[in-house]
């Protein structure tokens, strides 16, 4: 994602420019479309961050959104009715919105304002209200627009809307907007904090089109070549209220649940896919059974377990996740790209991170069910093949926690953060958690980081925040120890923690090497000959006897996380003869290229 810098003149005149568009928008007859459109701003191309004091003071009770998407002109005519409980008094009212739609009415209470009341000039619409709204009550906002929203370059890693087609020449579009944020295509509280208690959706589309959504259907109405889709969810993370349209085919099945409970599951794929989403499908209840066993109840049984066929590669949208693998194999034996978005229905949707900089409770969790699965189906070596794999991509540049509220970019870019780090590093973290302090234990922490409470049931539990300092107070209570040297090497800094290895006479020495010289009592296993001596390393170091013995094998078991120079040396080659490789390429088309114009 890149930014560009702005004058304070420059500022000036854009604000200028959009409250002349803006007030011209209040009187104009609605269009789906603007002669000069403005661009998306810096500000809703980001989430997260430090949410400002005005939106500290909301409580998110209700959404009512009436999306009408015109493929034709890759655009959208909305009314979003927004229902707020006033924390402390409010004299003003946020909310994010990109600047890119025209407003055609805004209200509050049902009552309409001039459009002096409100200004929106770098994508946070603030609204004066009519009089203060006194702590407890709540207050409602209403927004008609309509625009073209910011279109994703390379869903679903940067957000907004795809607009596709399919093999038949049909409308198949769909939105990305995590890495960005809902303020794309709703007005919403973009931070991780601001889900709406409760969601109404009404998603209009032309017929024969089919749009699933999240949460429960609450039918379907056909007028004048349009169809709406009505669905209803609760407690949607602000990124997982998603649109998907196409020419989707349904299919349906219950899940009998080891709770004495069931539920449906929904899969809509493209039509002419039939025989590979049958495949798929069959794939839904032993997933369902894996997690509801190793992690417990699906937290969204009263709705449905549903994934929609995307043109972008995937994202946890609650109860309607994206699947863009295109059915593809890799001799697991199921699709890791369903497993982990559907992983997020616990550890993203049931379990939220209270700020994006608690990221690695989404992404680690979920990258760890993969080879959770593997070991649940078939045994450990699939389990650790995984992990090995992920392994080999771990870069150690930044913390995967700084300790800081965090935008969205400054998690994922690798450039600016841990990246792909949340995912693999976080992942082996767990690993290395389960091994040290056993799975009864992990397990029991895993749950209540979950739902609350180590015996989930359906009913007894509501989805929640949670930050990295609570779970780790939450592996220190169970565990009636203090872990805080575990997390504060391996999540709050960059480096992986060295054993340093040595000879003293028929001794081997082990010394933990840590950033900051950092405390770091992580026992260590010791494989000589055909016995496995375990070495305390209290005080970080440790001494076994060895002699001549072989083999002589640290960590047979591969427990323990730790810098690895062999792997270091491949990613080191393997990074070179990528770029090779690239350069090649490069240079191939560009003599290509100048070939063909020579003889043109």
């Amino acid at each position: 994602m890149s930014f560009r810098t702005r004058t304070i003149a420059a500022c000036a005149a854009s604000i200028l420019a959009l409250s002349a568009a803006q007030a011209n928008a209040q009187s104009a007859a609605p269009s789906a479309t603007a002669a000069e459109p403005l661009k998306t701003s810096e500000l809703s191309l980001e989430t997260g961050g430090a949410m400002p004091a005005e939106q500290q003071a909301l409580g998110f009770e209700h959404a009512d959104l009436k999306l009408k998407v015109i493929p034709d002109k890759k655009a959208i005519e909305g009314e979003a009715t927004l229902t707020f409980l006033a924390k402390a008094p409010l004299r003003t009212l946020v909310v994010d919105f990109d600047r890119v739609f025209a407003i055609r009415k805004l209200t509050i209470d049902g009552k309409a304002l001039k459009p002096s009341a409100w200004s929106n000039p770098e994508g946070r619409m603030t609204i004066t209200l009519p009089k203060t709204v006194a702590k407890g009550r709540q207050v409602k906002l209403g927004v008609t627009y309509d625009g073209v929203p910011h279109e994703a370059k390379r869903a679903p890693w940067d957000g907004g809307f795809v607009w596709s087609k399919t093999e038949t020449g049909e409308p198949w579009i769909a939105t990305a907007v995590q890495g960005d944020g809902c303020d794309l295509f709703w007005p919403c509280i973009d931070y991780p904090t601001g889900e709406p208690k409760l969601v109404d959706l009404h998603i209009t589309v032309p017929a024969p089109l089919v749009a699933p959504a999240n949460g429960v259907f609450k039918g379907m109405t056909e007028k004048d070549g349009w169809r709406t889709y009505n669905w209803q969810t609760k407690n949607p993370n602000t990124y997982a209220i998603s649109l998907t349209v196409g020419p989707y085919v349904e299919i349906s099945g219950t899940y009998k649940s080891r709770f004495g409970d069931s539920f449906p599951m929904n899969y809509w794929h493209l039509k002419g896919r039939e025989e590979k989403a049958k495949g798929l499908f069959a794939q839904f209840a032993p997933m369902v059974d894996f997690y509801e066993e190793m992690i417990g109840p699906y937290p969204f049984r009263d709705e449905k377990m549903g994934v929609v066929e995307t043109p972008h590669l995937g994202m946890e949208h609650q109860t309607i996740n994206a699947y863009g693998n295109n059915y593809g194999q890799d001799g697991f034996g199921f699709d890791w790209l369903l497993q982990h978005e559907f992983a997020h229905e616990w550890f993203g949707n049931q379990l939220s991170n209270l700020d994006n900089d608690d990221m690695w409770l989404h992404e680690g969790y979920g990258s760890y069910m993969q080879p959770l699965q593997s070991q649940w189906m078939h045994g450990d070596m699939e389990y650790m093949a995984r992990l090995n794999s992920q392994r080999q991509g771990i870069r150690n540049k930044f913390p995967i926690v700084s300790g800081r509220a965090l935008k969205e970019d400054e998690v994922y870019n690798a450039d600016r953060g841990p990246g792909n780090d949340i995912y693999a590093k976080a992942s082996n973290v767990l690993h290395t958690l389960r091994t040290l302090i056993g799975d009864e234990a992990f397990f029991k922490i895993t749950r209540i980081a979950v739902y609350g409470t180590p015996d989930p049931k359906p009913g007894n539990f509501k989805p929640l925040y949670l930050s990295t300092k609570q779970y780790v107070k939450i592996v220190n209570d169970v565990t009636g120890k203090d872990y805080s040297w575990f997390f504060d090497v391996y999540l709050y800094e960059a480096a992986a923690p060295e054993l340093i290895e040595a000879r003293e006479g028929g001794d081997l020495t082990l010394r933990w090497k840590t950033p900051k010289d950092k405390p770091f009592p992580m026992p260590v296993d010791v494989k000589v000959g055909d016995k496995v001596v375990t070495l305390p390393m209290a005080d970080g170091t440790g001494r076994v006897a060895v002699g001549d013995t072989v083999p002589v094998i640290v960590d047979p078991a591969s427990k323990v996380l730790r810098r690895q120079p062999y792997v270091e040396a491949f990613q080191a080659w393997k990074k070179a003869k990528d770029d090779a490789d690239k350069a090649a390429a490069e240079a191939k088309k560009k003599a290509e290229a100048e070939k063909a114009e020579k003889k043109g």
